[in-house]
């Protein structure tokens, strides 16, 4: 247990880490005055809009607090219990907004910054932000590892019982991610949509081009949906599956009187913290062995990452070796570090114009939108494959390493022997901990993505150009490349995760249903499981799916919705002024921001709250007409996750692929029959435009959001499993 020290102090490292890269970042050039101008306006429009957006979001999670808290002290009728987890779940709430906030705050200080930097190189460009992304990732995972160890002592420290306590942390930390995710993905493709429609294709005028009165609005949109918002949806993440894990750790401890197994998830994300500092700081020298102006910027973020890694390997093993004492751990732990860089692989490979999903689309341009569209749901479709057999490979592999190791797991006296299932389920824990020990490293590639978004738009609307726009280009091309990079991270760690938290909500109902009974849980020959031949077990998990697509509906409506409101403003400015076209006029920006925060904010409250009464209800339902509610909220979550897990594969990776397809077309290399090149204001750019925008919500708000549901849905019937027996 003397390892256990290194958590509290990767935690402080971490954040006075961050502390220095944000001290680094902000102490760079700020550019010229009308930089600092553009730059100015994205942090009002950020803060203005988040301020707002927590605002509501406070309101309904102080709601929701109360009501678990009376629901479930209520029903069991244990008040104790009940309070404990309102507390819990507005400590995780007050976290994970705290996350998000942090995330934006430094993005968008960084974003003029590296729009300064293009001006000097490309390495300086990368270096400031990607250190820029640093600050949110080591931040949230900081917050992360702080909050639940300080939970876990705050509640006692009681290897038997406090992971059961602490659920609400998760659940609390789901509950303001999914509502950050939403609302931050329904304003930023809303303003994404209205910007491109209404400027490249109507008024044929380029990207984040001044006259437009939606650009700045889009420009926002980057910072509050891909840093607030997937630096909530990162940070629950880590949250609720290190609690998970610490749930299933409960059952070894049980048998081995060891409490290694409940805190291994923690002390293993601690080593994750350093070695993801190293491969941080070790970027800026690709850049130095090969200064190539030409050379790919992914480079130099895979070779950071690659030593990442490799110092993750290691301290695995260490973890491993002293706190589980099994080389099979280690193994299952490797399964994950392996899913991780495999995922990458499969993320670029279908979203990065260097190979065919995306060069595929691109060429459908030369016939239209309609093909475009239809070849990019195609590459969407296919992604499935590869993701599910990486995933399907890594759990079989990890729980088959876990249940070599049972055998080896010494048990107290009295005690029956570790089962191979056990150590399966345990093994798959190891797996999902050892996919999270880079979780800072890709949070950072992520933030990355909208600061040379913005950065590029920056350079647009400064009049800057030149070399620095086409660093900018090129950087902005690889951000969109690291954005789906962490939504397949995500979505791996997402998949991992659930058959862990299946598994967690199985040991919470025995826990339950042997108290009821009077036995301790490893006395109790109780053994739950999940029959789909019951009816109403079949039935919940046809509800399951339909969820999945409902919620999906839900937030790309809401897109559509809000969209249309921005073009129809960015349409009348146009029609009204003509001076705006002119550029004798500057556009009212401040109308466009504020129309699209007003409607994020009232759109994303009907999906946040869809997931949330429909576990509660299915199961006070099923439990009032004497139906097994228990088997039918399990297979809520397991259907569920899976569905979540595929449509979000599917919104993720078809997005990222038309996006990235249109910046193919804009780079220059679509040529046609006669090999003239089919760049920007012709039709095959229009069509490739037009998939894009198709995709937007996909990638950014429904999928993203579909990694928060799946999760959030594991901890509320984590949290709630009590009420359901």
């Amino acid at each position: 247990m003397a390892l256990m020290a290194i958590v509290p102090i990767a935690g402080i490292v971490a954040i006075l880490f961050a502390a220095f890269l944000a001290w680094d970042v902000l102490r760079r050039d700020t550019g010229t005055a009308e930089m600092q101008r553009v730059g100015d306006m994205i942090f009002e429009g950020a803060t203005a809009f988040l301020r707002r957006q927590y605002q509501t979001i406070s309101i309904i999670a102080l709601v929701a607090a109360v009501v678990v808290g009376l629901v479930l002290g209520g029903i069991t009728g244990n008040s104790d219990l009940g309070l404990k987890t309102s507390i819990a779940f507005l400590v995780g709430a007050t976290a994970s907004a705290l996350a998000g906030l942090i995330g934006m705050y430094v993005a968008v200080k960084s974003n003029v910054r590296t729009a300064a930097a293009a001006q000097i190189s490309l390495n300086d460009a990368i270096t400031v932000s990607l250190r820029g992304g640093a600050v949110s990732g080591f931040s949230i995972v900081a917050l992360s590892l702080l909050g639940v160890t300080g939970i876990y002592y705050a509640f006692g420290a009681d290897p038997a019982t406090t992971p059961s306590l602490i659920v609400g942390f998760g659940f609390g930390a789901s509950f303001v991610a999914l509502f950050a995710q939403l609302g931050g993905g329904i304003y930023t493709k809303a303003a994404d949509m209205g910007a491109d429609l209404v400027g490249k294709i109507e008024a044929g005028i380029p990207e984040d081009d001044p006259r437009n009165a939606a650009v700045i609005a889009d420009l926002v949109g980057d910072n509050v949906g891909d840093c607030a918002g997937r630096g909530a949806d990162l940070f629950e993440s880590t949250a609720a599956e290190n609690i998970g894990a610490m749930i299933l750790g409960v059952a070894l401890f049980a048998k081995t009187g060891n409490p290694s197994w409940v805190v291994f998830p923690l002390v293993v994300r601690a080593f994750g913290v350093f070695a993801t500092m190293v491969g941080l700081l070790v970027v800026p020298l690709w850049g130095k062995m090969r200064p190539d102006p030409d050379e790919d910027p992914m480079n130099s973020l895979n070779w950071g990452y690659f030593v990442s890694v490799a110092l993750a390997v290691v301290f695995l093993y260490i973890a491993t070796d002293s706190l589980l004492g099994s080389i099979w751990f280690f193994y299952a732990g490797l399964v994950g570090i392996a899913t991780s860089i495999v995922i990458v692989f499969i993320t670029q490979y279908y979203t990065a114009g260097s190979w065919r999903p995306v060069r595929e689309i691109a060429e459908a341009a030369h016939t239209g939108p309609a093909t475009v569209i239809v070849m990019g749901v195609a590459v969407g479709f296919e992604t499935t494959a590869s993701t599910a057999i990486a995933v399907g490979i890594a759990l079989l592999a990890s729980y088959t390493f876990g249940t070599q190791a049972a055998g080896s797991v010494v048990v107290m006296a009295g005690q029956a022997p570790l089962t191979p299932a056990e150590g399966g389920l345990f093994g798959t824990a190891v797996a999902t901990m050892g996919m999270l020990m880079t979780a800072a490293y890709v949070l950072a590639m992520d933030t990355f993505g909208p600061i040379t978004d913005n950065a590029n738009g920056i350079i647009e609307m400064a009049g800057a150009g030149g070399r620095a726009r086409q660093i900018t280009d090129r950087l902005d091309a690889v951000g969109n490349t690291t954005k789906a990079l962490t939504k397949g991270y995500a979505m791996a760690s997402a998949a991992l995760a659930a058959f862990l938290l299946f598994g967690a909500y199985g040991d919470e109902v025995k826990r339950v249903t042997c108290a009821k009974l009077g036995q301790a849980p490893e006395a109790c020959d109780f053994v739950f499981s999940v029959d789909l031949t019951k009816v109403e077990v079949f039935v919940a998990a046809l509800l399951a799916v339909m969820l999945v697509f409902l919620f999906s509906s839900l937030a790309i409506r809401a897109v559509a919705k809000t969209a249309a409101a921005i073009m129809e403003e960015v349409r009348r400015q146009f029609r009204e002024d003509p001076g705006i076209m002119a550029g004798t006029v500057r556009p009212d920006y401040t109308r466009a921001v504020d129309i699209t925060t007003r409607a994020a904010l009232r759109e994303m409250i009907a999906p946040g709250l869809l997931p949330v009464f429909s576990s509660l209800a299915l199961g006070l339902l099923f439990k009032a007409l004497h139906l097994d509610a228990a088997q039918s909220v399990g297979a809520l979550l397991m259907v569920g996750t899976i569905g979540g897990i595929i449509l979000a594969t599917v919104l993720n990776n078809g997005g990222g692929a038309w996006d990235n397809a249109k910046k193919f077309i804009e780079a220059g290399n679509l040529k046609n029959a006669a090999g003239v090149v089919q760049g920007k204001g012709t039709a095959a750019h229009e069509a490739a435009v037009v998939g894009d925008t198709v995709g937007d919500p996909f990638k950014d708000t429904a999928g993203p959001s579909l990694h928060v549901l799946v999760k959030l849905l594991s901890t509320i019937t984590l949290v709630l499993a009590p009420i359901f027996i």
